[in-house]
């Protein structure tokens, strides 16, 4: 098997589509330790979200409820995971890092945090309960 083409930063460079499997060959191909925030975090949005949409868009996994509407996204960096909450200053409290969009705040993760998994999946399932960003 080859590697997957990667963007600089590591973010992998997977093809768009809908649905769990793209998001999957995503997770598949993070690199080191970023696979496995990848894949705990989409598990935490599994569990938290029922029946959510998947899909891959600007290489980054996307989450939503309804059609065409999203309410989180990820994507590696160098040295960190960004979480992105597209309606992040209605959750509460609010998640740490601002945006230059009003709407838009960040979660950072970096190589050897420690996953807050019950903040985390509370701020997924306000997320969802949010008109979602579309996009």
């Amino acid at each position: 098997m080859t590697d997957p083409t990667r963007l600089s930063g590591g973010n992998p460079r997977i093809a768009k589509g809908d649905g769990n499997a793209p998001v999957q060959a995503y997770i598949a191909a993070m690199p080191d330790w970023t696979r496995a925030v990848g894949a705990r975090v989409d598990a935490l949005v599994d569990a938290a979200v029922p029946g959510v949409r998947k899909a891959v868009k600007w290489n980054s996994p996307f989450y939503g409820v309804e059609d065409k509407t999203w309410f989180l996204s990820f994507h590696v960096f160098a040295k960190y995971v960004k979480l992105a909450f597209f309606k992040g200053g209605q959750l509460d409290p609010l998640p740490p890092v601002a945006s230059k969009q009003k709407d838009v705040r960040y979660v950072h993760i970096h190589e050897g945090d420690v996953l807050d998994e019950a903040r985390l999946s509370d701020w997924i399932a306000q997320a969802a309960r949010l008109p979602g960003a579309r996009m």
